[in-house]
């Protein structure tokens, strides 16, 4: 049986419609109708999650993992506010979530009820469509109710996936479930017209033919976009800087070691490296010592988008836009692969010894006990096992050790690159997969974000790697920072806490470590052991050794 509330089971018979599968569910009372209609159907999946904040990570994972759209549904007030951290993310990411929230009758907006605000808009240009559903009393309010509904779910997918907002005022009483069948509405179909990617392509690789020093830079991309093998074809080819937050090909590209050795060279010989046409495909990268560079030398740019409506200027020297949906990257791909390349002057070959004299460099480094020592084991570590291992970095230290030491695809929040959400992204993914999800994090984005662990659905293929120096790791590497008085307690957050008694109190399995041999136990435990619970291994170094590991690691030999 469903709600008496019809806009609840238009939403929910939309939802179905759509092929929604997924919802992340909060507590609530305003929400309890649209919480029951969702557990009440057979094809949607509920996870509950008390901690709004994390829930909305916890449908950014999922929604990664399955690559579909996740509902997550909140309570009216400020519940939808605790959302936006995750939407904000989302948006950066391309993934589409669809926040649905409760809310009070309008009437009672700002009239010093209980748990009301102005939800409409909260969610500000973070989503692609905010819609309020009425309550429908008519048959054109039922249309109207209905085309919003299409319009949310339809636009979530259209082009470059996105989230949106379905705000949806239900009057008390509030628990009336008595209706026994949802009604029969029908979605929107997009009719695709006829294929146009074949011209842009040819105009696309004409101009890749006359550069005499191309540069391809691929930025954060959804994983499985395009085979790791085009990418190595590619690479033989041409210049290529791609972070493991895009690379499923294996190799890992040195290429932030590779430009900050360039700032240390004489002019003319950092000018024998600059290209002259740049390719940027892709979101963010995590170097920013690359995207300074690259801003630097003023290279016209052409950007790769699946949405040309929202074209970015990131280098500051865009001339092109190529717009290719994620499905058609391949075939990009290929194309380029298949236009011949020059190499003036030995472009080609003086990037690729610089780019493997970095690549040796960290494959030699072999640094003392410390986070990097303790990333690179890990890594290490990962070659070995046949199983699928999903593997997701922390925002800070963390993601900038996995751009030294991983050869393998990499999950992170880069989209707003915030601490918070991270451990909570990594535990959703795990609900929506049958792999290992392992999660490597630093201490202040695991304290931020330890209500991850608070919840009863997860189980034994969560495993987390936490690295704990008692303070923001990052803040080390900032020049002039440590002059200040306040750095330390005040800017790096120093502290004394430890992961054990969260653990208990989550029914999380612990490990520790405070030395390298027991660090690497700790590893191969983390990756091996059967458990129906999520395993933790917390690795106690000292900031100072971090400090001085990464940075011996940029001294060339």
């Amino acid at each position: 049986m469903f709600c008496n509330k019809e806009n609840v089971n238009l939403l929910t018979a939309l939802l179905v419609e759509y092929g929604v599968t997924d919802a992340v569910v909060c507590p609530g009372s305003r929400n309890a109708p649209i919480v029951h209609n969702l557990n009440e159907c057979d094809r949607i999946t509920c996870r509950p999650v008390t901690d709004e904040r994390s829930a909305g990570f916890y449908a950014l994972g999922m929604a990664q993992a399955t690559h579909r759209p996740v509902v997550v549904c909140v309570t009216s007030g400020s519940a939808l506010l605790n959302v936006m951290p995750a939407v904000a993310e989302a948006y950066y990411q391309h993934v589409p979530l669809i926040v649905v929230s409760a809310d009070r009758p309008a009437q009672w907006i700002d009239q010093l009820d209980g748990q009301t605000l102005p939800q409409p808009d909260a969610l500000g240009r973070f989503v692609r469509r905010a819609v309020q559903l009425p309550e429908p009393h008519n048959d054109e309010e039922r249309w109207y109710c209905r085309r919003l509904v299409n319009e949310a779910l339809f636009l979530a997918t259209y082009r470059q996936p996105a989230s949106v907002h379905i705000n949806v005022p239900i009057t008390e009483p509030l628990f009336t479930f008595d209706v026994e069948a949802l009604p029969k509405v029908e979605r929107w179909t997009m009719m695709t017209e006829e294929r146009r990617l074949p011209y842009a392509f040819e105009a696309f690789t004409a101009r890749i033919a006359k550069a005499e020093r191309p540069l391809i830079v691929i930025g954060q991309m959804p994983a499985g976009v395009f085979d790791g093998r085009k990418l190595e074809r590619l690479m033989e080819r041409y210049v290529v800087f791609a972070e493991p937050l895009s690379n499923t090909s294996g190799t890992n590209v040195h290429f932030d070691e590779a430009v900050k050795r360039i700032s240390g060279m004489s002019a003319d010989e950092a000018r024998s490296y600059r290209p002259d046409y740049i390719v940027y495909l892709g979101d963010t990268i995590v170097s920013k010592a690359t995207r300074r560079w690259l801003r630097s030398i003023g290279t016209p740019s052409c950007l790769v988008t699946p949405n040309a409506l929202e074209p970015h200027d990131p280098l500051m020297t865009l001339t092109d836009i190529v717009e290719c949906p994620y499905g058609d990257v391949s075939s990009l791909l290929d194309a380029l692969t298949e236009t011949p390349a020059k190499d003036e002057r030995g472009f080609y070959e003086r990037w690729k010894l610089l780019l493997d004299e970095c690549a040796d460099r960290a494959s030699e480094y072999d640094p003392a006990f410390s986070q990097m020592a303790v990333v690179r084991y890990f890594e290490e570590q990962l070659d070995d096992l046949d199983m699928d291992i999903f593997v997701h970095y922390a925002n800070s230290s963390a993601i900038r050790l996995a751009c030294i030491h991983a050869n393998h695809y990499v999950w992170c929040n880069r989209g707003v690159n915030g601490i918070e959400g991270s451990l909570s992204t990594a535990a959703g993914f795990s609900l929506a997969s049958t792999g290992l999800t392992v999660c490597v994090i630093g201490d202040l984005s695991f304290f931020y974000d330890q209500n991850a662990l608070w919840n009863r659905n997860l189980n034994g293929n969560l495993r987390i790697l936490l690295l704990n120096n008692r303070t923001g790791g990052i803040f080390r590497s900032l020049p002039g920072l440590k002059d200040s008085p306040a750095a330390d307690d005040l800017v790096a957050a120093t502290h004394e806490t430890t992961a054990q008694g969260i653990c208990t109190q989550n029914d999380i399995g612990y490990l520790s470590a405070k030395n390298m041999q027991e660090a690497q136990i700790g590893i191969v435990t983390l990756l091996t052991r059967q458990t129906d619970r999520p395993l933790l291994l917390e690795v106690f170094t000292e900031a100072e050794a971090d400090a001085k590991a990464t940075f011996d690691f940029y001294i060339a030999e």
